[in-house]
């Protein structure tokens, strides 16, 4: 008897308008064909794929509708039993056959997979022999090449639509898949485009783009095929971006994994760069920094408890505040498998730091209590608020207070505000209208008064000053210079001459301001001092200055 075809899986905006019978009539109809796909035989199975692809079509609608919807409800038994059968199913279709369907081997069908079924012990190596096999490293290529195109686009343009999508899927290949992180790292290209971005991003998506980084770097460590050589390559060409790196290793386990994981020769060369690494730990970057967990205190109950429906409306009665609700989704972005519940769980435990839990999560460091938990726990519903009530009812009514006085001066109630000053009183511009500018120009009545004030300061001498005998000799108790004057002219002679001999030894010959101890014991230095009476310092100070300004040199020949 053929088998049907599969229907495609519903979204989320579908799902939601199916009434519950007839969605138990579609969960009862997929598990029945699921049920009896995995019951061919491998030649029977092949056959079918290769001539049905509703198999294909179903599995990546399948997978593409619940990566894509989080925060949905506990699953309830035969949902979790359809789950189960599509992972049986995608795991034989990836593994039997030898022509596998194309649509599986979808960069996007791959990425969804390993955020359903993260947790799956056969999924690793299922993508790991998918990957020898196939050589999805050729397939993958225009995935990275338009990847760092959206990256460096973001970078550019400040543009972050539709990144974070791409980045959780990312990130969950990466963690699921080894090989696709040496495929990233191939070059610099890609990491390139990371550094640039994380310096222009918000601290919620620089937490996106380190932990790509994180894993890309963790895959070159694999102990299956482990690449240290170019794992240091790419440390080396980071470090000029210090901000990455501080964050890589303030907010990640990345330098505990390399001191665990490396051996061989690299570790010589990667001693240096771990010591360095340490020390980019402690600094701050634009994300915190991990530290430990404080202490908490008893603190005393001062009578402040939290006041229920305090503003009749319930807001926070069995949900969530707005920034606590921010902080699951920053980690959900990362980990698209984990419920909502349990990361609340977690941000109890951690004391609401996102980094803390970020790292317990990559290095699988939870507690024991925490690991037992299911992951995928959603948030409870919350119930219905009860009415508003009025907190006021104790009070007795009152009227209205009344307004703020206004403010007032000297000039209220006076005559003009009482509207009773006489119109002969009040006048527009200057009082007496017969005057005019010409006029007052025109007025010589204060001449005699300016032609005082004048002749007055005619008569003053600003430069007139008292004699100052603050140097006289009997002030100063000393000896006072009373040569003539006309020194500097007597200089400005020496100084001519000594130029004219300075010049015509040059011309000469210029070494003889060279400042080797040769020169300077030589007979034309010599006679030089003798004739300019100068030190050798001054005449080769002398030298130099005049083959720094030709201009000089050119006076000086005319």
């Amino acid at each position: 008897m053929e088998l049907p075809p599969f229907a495609p899986f519903p979204p989320a905006n579908l799902r939601k308008d199916i009434v519950p019978e007839e969605w138990e009539l579609c969960l009862d109809a997929w598990l029945l064909l699921a049920e009896g796909h995995l019951l061919l035989s491998p030649e029977s199975f092949a056959s079918k794929l290769s001539k049905d692809q509703s198999l294909p079509r179903f599995l990546f609608s399948y997978v593409e509708a619940m990566a894509g919807d989080v925060n949905h409800d506990e699953l309830d038994p035969r949902s979790k039993q359809l789950r189960r059968k599509c992972y049986l199913l995608i795991h034989r279709c990836l593994s039997e056959p030898k022509q596998k369907p194309p649509l599986l081997l979808d960069w996007q069908f791959l990425s969804d997979v390993c955020i359903i079924y993260s947790k799956s012990p056969s999924l690793k190596p299922l993508l790991h022999g998918l990957w020898q096999a196939e050589h999805l490293d050729d397939r993958f290529k225009k995935n990275k090449a338009s990847l760092t195109r959206s990256l460096e686009a973001a970078a550019t343009n400040d543009d972050l639509s539709g990144l974070g999508a791409t980045l959780a899927r990312t990130a969950a290949l990466l963690r699921v898949c080894p090989a696709y992180g040496h495929l990233l790292l191939l070059g610099s290209d890609f990491i390139d485009a990371v550094t640039t971005l994380h310096t222009h991003a918000s601290p919620p998506f620089q937490r996106k783009l380190v932990v790509i980084t994180y894993r890309c770097l963790l895959a070159l460590m694999d102990p299956s095929f482990p690449r240290f050589s170019t794992l240091l390559d790419h440390l080396y060409s980071m470090h000029s971006s210090a901000s990455l790196l501080a964050d890589l290793c303030s907010s990640t386990p990345f330098i505990q994994k390399l001191r665990e994981r490396i051996a061989g020769p690299e570790a010589i060369r990667a001693e240096k760069l771990i010591q360095k690494l340490s020390a980019l730990e402690g600094t701050a970057g634009p994300l915190a920094s991990r530290g430990k967990k404080k202490p908490l205190r008893n603190k005393p109950d001062k009578g402040k408890g939290k006041q229920n429906y305090q503003y009749g409306h319930g807001a926070f009665d069995g949900g969530m505040h707005v920034h606590r609700m921010s902080l699951v989704t920053q980690i959900q972005d990362l980990f698209p498998d984990l419920g909502s519940g349990f990361i609340i769980k977690l941000l109890d435990e951690y004391g609401d730091d996102t980094e803390e839990v970020t790292a317990h999560l990559l290095d699988h460091s939870l507690s024991a209590h925490l690991k037992s938990l299911n992951r995928s726990e959603s948030l409870p519903q919350p119930s219905s608020p009860r009415p508003a009530t009025d907190l006021a009812r104790h009070l007795p009514p009152r009227a209205t207070p009344p307004l703020l006085p206004t403010r007032r001066n000297i000039h209220d109630n006076d005559a003009f505000d009482r509207l009773t000053i006489d119109p002969s009183q009040i006048h527009r511009g200057l009082k007496s209208s017969s005057r005019t500018a010409d006029s007052v120009l025109q007025d010589r009545s204060s001449a005699l008064n300016k032609a005082a004030i004048l002749s007055a300061l005619a008569a003053f001498d600003s430069d007139d000053d008292e004699r100052d005998d603050t140097y006289d000799v009997g002030d100063v108790g000393g000896t006072v210079d009373t040569a003539l004057p006309g020194g500097d002219e007597v200089d400005a002679d020496l100084r001519d001459k000594n130029e004219e001999a300075l010049f015509r030894a040059w011309k000469m010959s210029s070494e003889v301001f060279e400042r080797d101890a040769a020169t300077k014991r030589g007979k034309a230095r010599m006679a030089l001092k003798s004739e300019t009476g100068m030190t050798d310092e001054a005449i080769e100070g002398w030298g130099i200055m005049v083959g720094r300004d030709p201009r000089r040199l050119r006076r000086l020949e005319a």
